[in-house]
C-alpha cells in the first residue's frame, strides 16, 4: 500500500510541477522513439535547439530495423528475398521548426511544432507535438511526409525513406 501511495504522490507531483514545453532561445530537446511506416519500422532520434521564442533548428535520423523482404518484379529485374542495404535503411535530415505552443496559447506543457526538413533522401515536412510531465521528461509524436524526392525510382527500396511516417516516443530536456 505504501508503494501505491508513494507512486500516486510522485505522479500527482510530477503532473502539477511540469514546466514549459518549449522555452525559446537555448532550449534543447531530444526525442527518441519508434518510427512506423509502410514496409518497415525502426527507430528515430532527433535533437532540436531553440534559436528564438518560437523557432528551433535540429537534426533527425531514422534507421529501419524491421523491413519486409521483397520478392517479385521491380522495373526490369526479378528479386527473391531481397533485403535493403544500410543506405536504404538510414536517413538523416536537418530541420527547422515553428514552435507554436505559446502562439496559439495552449497548455505550457504542450509544444506543437510544424516544420520543414532537408535530408539525404528528400525535402519534406513534419508536424509534431511534445507533452512534458516533468521538467525533464515527456512524450512526443510526429508525422513526416516527403514534398520532393531525390534520385530516380529504379531501386527496389527507393521508397523506404520517401513516404509518410508516424513516430512516437520519449522526449527529454537537456
Amino acid at each position: 500500500m505504501k508503494k501505491i501511495i508513494t507512486l500516486a504522490f510522485l505522479l500527482a507531483f510530477g503532473l502539477t510541477q511540469a514546466q514549459q514545453a518549449f522555452r525559446g532561445k537555448g532550449d534543447t530537446k531530444v526525442n527518441i522513439g519508434a518510427n512506423i511506416q509502410d514496409g518497415g519500422s525502426g527507430i528515430q532520434a532527433s535533437l532540436d535547439y531553440g534559436l528564438g521564442e518560437n523557432f528551433s533548428i535540429g537534426l533527425v535520423s531514422n534507421y529501419l530495423l524491421g523491413v519486409n523482404e521483397y520478392s517479385g518484379f521491380y522495373g526490369t529485374s526479378t528479386y527473391y528475398g531481397a533485403k535493403p542495404a544500410f543506405k536504404d535503411r538510414f536517413d538523416a535530415k536537418v530541420r527547422v521548426n515553428a514552435n507554436l505552443g505559446s502562439v496559439i496559447n495552449v497548455d505550457k506543457k504542450l509544444d506543437i511544432y510544424p516544420g520543414l526538413s532537408l535530408g539525404l533522401k528528400n525535402f519534406g515536412g513534419h508536424v509534431g507535438g511534445r507533452y512534458f510531465f516533468t521538467d525533464g521528461f515527456g512524450v512526443f509524436t510526429e508525422l513526416g511526409f516527403p514534398i520532393a524526392k531525390y534520385g530516380d525510382n529504379d531501386r527496389v527500396f527507393y521508397n523506404l525513406n520517401n513516404q509518410f511516417t508516424f513516430s512516437l516516443g520519449a522526449s527529454f530536456n537537456l
